[in-house]
């Protein structure tokens, strides 16, 4: 293997946040789903739908309040 992508880690840039809570909702919903109630994974369903329309419209709420919270992009040191 040549060339492994890796991303800085010192920093918290707001794709890194993104990616950090979109795991953490996506295993909350499957745990949920196991103990409480199977309909937990309309959240699952919820986050993976955000993750398409963010890859292809680039249109994302969670960097967009970020954003205004005052975190930067990893473009945007």
């Amino acid at each position: 293997m040549k060339n492994i992508y890796r991303i800085e880690t010192n920093n918290w840039y707001i794709e890194r946040i993104i990616f950090l809570v979109a795991g953490i909702l996506i295993l909350t919903g499957v745990i949920l789903s196991l103990l409480v109630n199977s309909n937990w994974l309309i959240l699952v369903v919820l986050v993976g739908v955000m993750m398409v329309v963010f890859s292809i419209t680039g249109y994302c709420p969670m960097a967009i309040l970020l954003h205004k919270i005052g975190k930067k992009g990893k473009c945007n040191r």
